[in-house]
């Protein structure tokens, strides 16, 4: 079964209007099971424009829970999705540059 780790990006402006939401993926085919609750460590992510990244410009890492799984069986290849805590990029306070 397909895994893969996703989160929940809400992109706002300066006055907090909300300008879209995208689920970005951290991984797919992840080998293991998930549960809710669990912890999934990552690199903290932020903004290169419009676009998600990773935010690598230092050597830190960030921890996030499961807050969601869901497990698609109406396809030949059945899929599960893991959803981390869904967090907030405000335009411009959360810029990367095109460091990577």
């Amino acid at each position: 079964m397909k895994t893969e780790i996703l989160q929940q990006v809400t992109i706002v402006d300066m006055n907090e209007e909300i300008l879209t939401r995208v689920d970005f993926s951290h991984a797919v085919d992840v080998p293991g099971s998930l549960a809710i609750g669990w912890s999934v460590v990552t690199y903290p992510i932020g903004l290169r424009e419009f676009e998600v990244v990773y935010d690598r410009r230092e050597a830190r890492t960030v921890s996030s829970k499961v807050v969601d799984i869901e497990i698609d069986t109406t396809g030949a290849t059945h899929a599960m999705r893991a959803y981390l805590e869904p967090i907030t990029l405000i335009i411009g306070q959360h810029d990367v540059g095109a460091a990577e």
